[in-house]
């Protein structure tokens, strides 16, 4: 398996997701399908089966995180020298050429991915367009919309 771009933080939120998981919901359930067996006939148990899904979607919550941490490549952006180019983990400023409205994203791993907190991921549209370009660079960028136009304004490694 290839090897998959993390940020510190990224990693730091799988672990601590990974841990919340064994150490408090793993153990939650396996209570309530205890609970639930002693009620009797388990066909009929409809806690029985509902805990033993949740089982299920947490168990594979686990491989999925152990994966993903052990094929990781952690990368901390605050010890690199980009060079004021857009790499992975930057954070830029861009301005909308077209409406002068102003947009910052940091460039993170597929799992760390959150718009509404600004972070693209490396492989979207955006990203891919940014990767290699410097401030004051004007990019365009194919949107489902059609295309736009950003000025790359400010490029920070934090």
């Amino acid at each position: 398996m290839n090897k998959v771009p993390l940020t510190v933080n990224g990693a730091e939120k799988l672990r601590n997701e990974l841990q919340k998981l064994k150490q408090t919901d793993r153990p939650r359930v396996i209570e309530a399908i205890a609970e639930a067996r002693e009620h009797g006939d388990l066909k009929e148990n409809a806690e029985y089966h509902a805990a033993r899904e949740q089982q299920g979607f947490i168990e594979a919550r686990i491989k999925d995180l152990e994966a993903k941490l052990s094929n990781a490549q952690i990368i901390d952006i605050t010890k690199i020298d980009g060079g004021g180019k857009v790499i992975f983990g930057a954070t830029v400023e861009l301005e909308d050429i077209d409406n002068g409205e102003t947009v910052t994203y940091q460039l993170v791993g597929e799992d760390e991915a959150d718009i509404k907190q600004g972070r693209i991921s490396i492989t979207s549209p955006i990203a891919r367009a940014l990767i290699g370009k410097e401030e004051g660079v004007s990019v365009t960028v194919q949107v489902p919309s059609g295309s736009r136009e950003f000025e790359i304004v400010e490029v920070r490694y934090q």
